[in-house]
């Protein structure tokens, strides 16, 4: 969709997030007095107004029928576009957006990589954009890694790198290259069902004229075999990861050791930014010592550093339960106190308690709604060393007592953290402060034009 299909319509932002603000700022610029009405929650109404003075602004949750009254409503990602309401009003008339439609709908011919993924695609996206930065190319990094599309409208860049969600892949369109890192049971409130989540994250396949996927997924490979511009990372005769070193095929190009990101998953990430860039005709091998110097994104395996003889590892960023899995394989087989669990959206936890059975660490402390389930899912599989904590600070003592100041206390939750914070950045900035470090302000180096 194009800002002029908006001209003169009964206009509606659903959704006072950043994605809706920018949306809203981007209807100022493209559209001078267009009238429009904004849904926000009762919270966010005095700063709504205050922000957006001619905006007509709703404290309600839309029904059907305040949805069918407007022509077109933006919708922020967060929202399910499988909730009742929204599809009762699309059948009557009502075409729903977002601000990634309309970014991709007004920038036909910009130079795009866009990436998702249940795992990796924050820092495979930020990896992109760092490795071609390393070679001089104006890059842009945006999307659901932090910025909104629409918060760089106008901007100009050589290259554009775009995280999306799953919320998000069916609005993008003229992409040069989809990107796909990683795929497993995500978001099943939002999208219904794990066979829709899985089509509504690959509909970015359908939206590309390249596609680069991991080839360790069968998965991934089955559904994008017949996609005619396939390329894949992680086989022998590509990029790949073998014997401590990325290497394009035979031939060795940097070690492991030397990237700033640690662990096997992360150099499996590097491999799909190594992989993307020479696809898109740069050349590969001269970024890839600029694999040193990328920072690490904040809550995502983030070492915060030693207190009381215990090592803290922040991977807030985990929702998922393969996410844990993949998060104890990178740190290794040190003492380890794992602490799991958080808001319970039904996902499938077999795998986990099966892995605990070949090597579980020295304590799994299990906190949170879900982490009851997740405790006597552990104990009748008959591991050891399962403690159960009601929250966050309750589960950080008891990691603290479980490892009696030797070890790792690993945040990993594979849980989304709904239950009792905000967001995940808020859960891992309790965490380092329960740790003892200052809570941590970094964020995504990177994000924008540069």
């Amino acid at each position: 969709m194009r800002w002029a299909e908006l001209q003169g319509k009964r206009v509606a932002v659903w959704g006072f997030g950043r994605e809706g603000r920018a949306a809203l700022s981007a209807l100022a610029r493209h559209l001078p007095g267009q009238p429009v009405a904004l849904y926000c929650v009762t919270g966010e109404v005095e700063t709504a107004r205050a922000a957006f003075p001619t905006v007509d602004v709703r404290d309600v949750a839309p029904d059907a029928d305040a949805l069918a009254a407007h022509d077109v409503v933006i919708k922020s990602p967060g929202i399910s576009a499988y909730k009742p309401e929204l599809l009762d009003a699309k059948l009557r008339g009502t075409r729903f957006t977002s601000g990634s439609a309309l970014w991709f709908g007004e920038h036909v011919g910009a130079r795009t990589v866009a990436v998702t993924g249940t795992k990796g695609k924050s820092t495979t996206s930020a990896l992109i954009a760092h490795l071609a930065r390393s070679l001089g190319v104006r890059t842009a990094l945006a999307g659901n890694i932090g910025i909104p599309m629409l918060e760089l409208d106008e901007a100009r860049a050589d290259l554009w790198v775009v995280e999306l969600s799953s919320f998000q892949t069916g609005e993008a369109m003229g992409v040069d290259l989809g990107v796909v890192t990683s795929l497993y049971e995500e978001h099943l409130d939002w999208h219904g069902s794990r066979e829709r989540y899985v089509d509504d994250k690959l509909k970015l396949l359908s939206a590309s004229a390249k596609v680069l996927v991991n080839a360790l997924q069968p998965l991934l490979l089955e559904r994008a075999f017949d996609h005619p511009g396939l390329h894949t990372f992680g086989e022998m005769s590509g990029w790949h990861v073998a014997d401590g070193w990325i290497r394009r095929g035979d031939e060795r190009v940097i070690e492991t050791a030397r990237i700033s990101a640690p662990g096997l998953h992360n150099a499996i990430n590097a491999c799909a930014a190594l992989a993307a860039l020479e696809i898109m005709g740069f050349d590969a091998r001269a970024a890839a010592p600029a694999l040193a110097t990328f920072a690490p994104l904040p809550h995502r395996l983030q070492p915060l550093g030693e207190r009381d003889g215990l090592a803290w590892i922040n991977d807030s960023i985990s929702t998922t339960p393969l996410a844990s899995l993949a998060a104890l394989e990178s740190v290794g087989r040190q003492r380890i106190a794992l602490i799991v669990g958080g808001h319970d959206r039904g996902l499938d936890w077999t795998p986990f308690v099966e892995a605990m059975r070949v090597r579980a660490p020295e304590a799994i402390v299990c906190q949170g709604a879900n982490g009851p389930r997740i405790a006597d899912a552990l104990e009748e599989a008959g591991i050891a060393g399962v403690y159960r904590a009601v929250d966050l600070p309750a589960a950080v003592a008891a990691a603290r007592v479980a490892l009696a100041g030797q070890g790792c206390v690993l945040l990993s939750p594979g849980a989304p953290s709904f239950d009792q914070f905000h967001d995940y950045t808020e859960r891992g900035k309790r965490f380092a402060e329960l740790a003892g470090f200052e809570a941590s302000t970094a964020s995504i180096q990177g994000l924008g034009v540069t």
